[in-house]
């Protein structure tokens, strides 16, 4: 089997953090989390989690600029490095070539990645 190296919440938030670009802070990946899959988050599963992707070295982060809708207080922006991207196409192939695999499925993919 493939080693994905990727649990399905940490899959979900890395991918969170290319959908949501500039936008990949903690509270605002917590809401889309919660908009995509309609299942609540604490925003400490979202932050520890964040913190693994980046010990891992699929993220990096940096320190966004102060605003003052958040009280003067500075975002912690996510960006995906090179190996994040990796292990993501990784795990969607592995994922893909089992669905494909799946008799009642079989057949019905068509994929233009």
């Amino acid at each position: 089997m493939i080693e994905t190296r990727l649990g399905e919440f940490e899959e979900v938030i890395l991918l969170l953090v290319g959908i949501l670009g500039d936008d990949a802070y903690a509270f605002k990946m917590a809401d889309e989390f919660e908009s995509q899959t309609g299942r609540p988050v604490s925003i400490g599963a979202v932050h520890s989690t964040l913190d693994r992707l980046e010990g891992k070295g699929f993220l990096t982060s940096k320190m966004g600029n102060a605003t003052a809708e958040r009280g003067g207080r500075r975002k912690r922006i996510f960006t995906i490095t090179a190996l994040g991207k990796r292990v993501l196409k990784e795990s969607m192939d592995f994922k893909v070539s089992l669905w494909k695999q799946y008799p009642a499925f079989a057949g019905k993919f068509n994929y233009g990645f």
